[in-house]
């Protein structure tokens, strides 16, 4: 009775790396390392853009987000059916392979601290999208187009309404 020892074909001769099976190690196998190291996990932008916008949203003293235009037409497309409300309105996101960059466009409340609304929200977003995808957040930059005074009504309102 002979030992023979099986290999993985698709690997060049002499190469250490893929699976193989050698005579003599538990089951027949040699340990491959990490399982978390075989293989690549992609992010897509609008991963990073939807963890950004809700992480935004939640800070107290943002009450929208999106410039002025791109809060007109959401509005409009929120009571579409089957539009939907976007939650990366006014969120742009770079991603790499290990770093994401964020741009934010964020409406604040009157009277609020904008120095500290920025503030919490870089905080807030930084901590949601480093959690949730692992990837190192480099930048959030938060542009702060408006302020919604206490008597100004909402797109959403005016849409309302005028029927």
């Amino acid at each position: 009775m002979t030992d023979t020892a099986q290999y993985d074909r698709s690997q060049p001769e002499g190469s250490t790396e893929g699976r193989t099976l050698e005579k003599g190690a538990p089951g027949g196998r040699r340990a491959l390392g990490d399982p978390a190291t075989r293989g690549r996990t992609t992010i897509a932008d609008g991963v990073v853009e939807k963890i950004a916008g809700l992480a935004a949203r939640d800070v107290v003293g943002v009450h929208a987000m999106g410039t002025g235009l791109a809060r007109t037409f959401g509005a409009v497309r929120d009571r579409v059916p089957g539009g939907g409300r976007s939650v990366t309105r006014g969120v742009k996101a770079e991603v790499g392979e290990v770093q994401a960059a964020i741009d934010l466009d964020i409406v604040v409340d009157y009277g609020v601290s904008i120095v500290e609304v920025a503030r919490a929200v870089r905080e807030n977003v930084i901590a949601a999208v480093e959690r949730m995808t692992g990837l190192e957040v480099v930048e959030v930059n938060v542009a702060v187009g408006d302020v919604k005074l206490p008597d100004e009504l909402d797109e959403e309102e005016r849409e309302q309404r005028v029927q």
